[in-house]
């Protein structure tokens, strides 16, 4: 493993994150590793994202008719849930 070090972190910020790693039950190191982790993983994500963009897709839907079936669905399925039909 590598050692990584952020210089010039000004008190009241490292305050702020000790605080917070606390709340969570960690280290200041544990709380710090667990955010450049959860980083590079968005960062990986956005690139598997862009691999699937509408523009490499065949067939492109309007947001419209999207939004449209996607209501229609959660109604239908908070019907199911709650046996009654669901106001908008």
């Amino acid at each position: 493993m590598v050692a990584l070090q952020i210089r010039d972190v000004p008190e009241s910020l490292r305050d702020q994150l000790v605080a917070l790693a606390q709340r969570r039950g960690q280290s200041l190191q544990a709380f710090l590793f667990d955010l450049v982790r959860d980083e590079a993983r968005r960062q990986d994500n956005i690139a598997v994202l862009k691999q699937f963009s509408p523009a490499t897709w065949d067939i492109a839907f309007p947001a419209r008719d999207i939004q449209v079936a996607l209501d229609a669905e959660r109604a239908e399925r908070d019907s199911a849930l709650f046996g009654q039909e669901t106001a908008e």
